[in-house]
């Protein structure tokens, strides 16, 4: 009965277009109000302050502020010029820089639609400028930008490993580690993708193949300049992570050094226009912190009934009596998990189903850095996947599109992204080589 009243009035919240942190929390209360009366208040309180007054959690904020200070310095323009450098004047190339670029950004920003908003407004119109489609054009960029939450430094992984931890060691480091070479697989994916659409639309006539060749090869000089200036951009992942694992510091140290790199770069850069943009830097940066935060806050009520009522073992139970089949049940739960990540945020997922899918995990014998790697693309999936995926919305807008066009753009993207994401599933040596081979524990 308590399942029922929590996940039935989340999901007719949900329904009604309640924000998903006032449904987390509401639908939260109404359990607890069943069960202790007024009484409930005082432990949600207690509980929403304990799940955000954790050192780990200090790394999103400043990531999130790392993030913003690269898009506003020009570390974007910088990344999207040097990857047009390379590899530009290909055929096909603005759909290779609009991959490569998302890599980049997403080793800076850990954000899916931070990532959509510091390149989707020069690589969308660059790509239609160059014969394509709109609604391909903003079907790229919204899956490349999920990317972000894949490749670390990754918040939806600090997440998973905060969530996660509360029933067993697993730490950043070795999520980080492994999120590289899947990270990297569905960026190759998206490519082609890419290709294959292009393509398509050649050999029915609605791709303008001569704009694409416009574009000519730059000299090495002109590539070299473009490295030079996309230096302090490519140096930020190799301090973080170089950094982390050469173990110099933490993850939540790794933040704080990245926002300090920033600001100092910022200052060589902008210069006299410094001052004027910090201000705009701290408030949009306090405001993304705010709304990952309350969601965390608000989900981890959600998450301690679930795990306090059984229900997770109760769930756990239920899967596991469908089939003895391994590989049935993974499917079953990436199923469940891209319908999920199509309506609610990647953080309320991590709170919602890690307490109930774990144990199964455990169970099949998967490795947990496997589960919070595949479980993370499910999510980025959803990213952009109709009809909630934020990173569609931030698209559309800057393709000038509206949600079904860019819906029918992103599907190619969406086939390809979940093709990887079977691969991961099933290939666990392709999460785990690279943290064994390191060390990283």
């Amino acid at each position: 009965m308590t399942a029922i009243t929590l996940f039935g009035s989340f999901i007719t919240l949900i329904a009604l277009r309640v924000p998903i942190a006032v449904s987390l929390a509401v639908s939260s209360i109404i359990v607890l109000f069943i069960s202790n009366g007024f009484g409930s208040f005082e432990v949600v309180t207690d509980i929403m302050y304990t799940s955000v007054a954790k050192f780990t959690l200090l790394a999103i904020p400043f990531f999130i502020l790392a993030g913003v200070i690269m898009d506003h310095i020009g570390i974007s323009k910088r990344l999207i010029d040097f990857a047009q450098a390379l590899v530009g004047h290909r055929k096909g190339g603005i759909v290779l820089v609009t991959v490569l670029v998302a890599v980049f950004f997403a080793a800076i920003s850990g954000s899916g639609p931070a990532t959509v908003a510091a390149i989707g407004g020069i690589l969308i119109p660059a790509m239609i400028k160059n014969g394509y489609r709109k609604e391909t054009a903003g079907g790229l960029v919204a899956s490349a930008g999920a990317i972000g939450i894949i490749i670390p430094p990754s918040i939806a992984l600090i997440i998973f490993a905060v969530v996660a931890g509360d029933q067993i060691p697993i730490t950043i480091n070795r999520l980080f580690m492994a999120g590289i070479v899947p990270g990297i697989l569905v960026g190759i994916g998206l490519f082609v993708a890419g290709m294959y659409v292009r393509n398509r639309d050649i050999k029915r006539g609605i791709f303008n193949q001569s704009q694409e060749m416009q574009i000519r090869k730059s000299t090495s000089k002109e590539k070299w300049d473009a490295f030079i200036r996309a230096i302090p951009g490519l140096l930020m992942p190799v301090i973080i992570l170089g950094g982390i694992y050469g173990g110099f510091f933490t993850p939540t140290e790794a933040a704080v050094v990245a926002v300090m790199y920033g600001l100092i770069i910022g200052m060589f850069i902008l210069r006299k226009r410094y001052f004027k943009v910090l201000y705009k830097i701290f408030i949009e940066s306090a405001v993304q912190t705010a709304v990952v935060m309350i969601i965390v806050s608000a989900a981890s009520v959600f998450a301690y009934i679930v795990t306090t009522e059984q229900i997770a073992s109760t769930v756990s139970n239920v899967v596991l009596g469908i089939s003895d089949n391994k590989y049935i049940i993974l499917l079953l739960i990436n199923i469940i998990l891209l319908i999920a990540g199509a309506f609610i945020d990647a953080i309320s997922a991590f709170y919602i189903f890690v307490p109930i899918l774990l144990p199964i995990m455990l169970q099949l014998d998967v490795d947990p850095t496997v589960f919070g790697i595949f479980m993370t693309i499910n999510l980025a999936i959803g990213l952009f996947t109709p009809p909630v995926g934020l990173n569609l919305y931030v698209a559309a807008s800057m393709s000038k599109t509206n949600i079904i066009q860019i819906s029918r753009g992103v599907l190619p993207f969406i086939i390809a992204s979940i093709i990887v994401l079977l691969i991961v599933t099933y290939i666990p040596i392709i999460t785990t080589f690279l943290p064994d081979l390191l060390g990283v524990k």
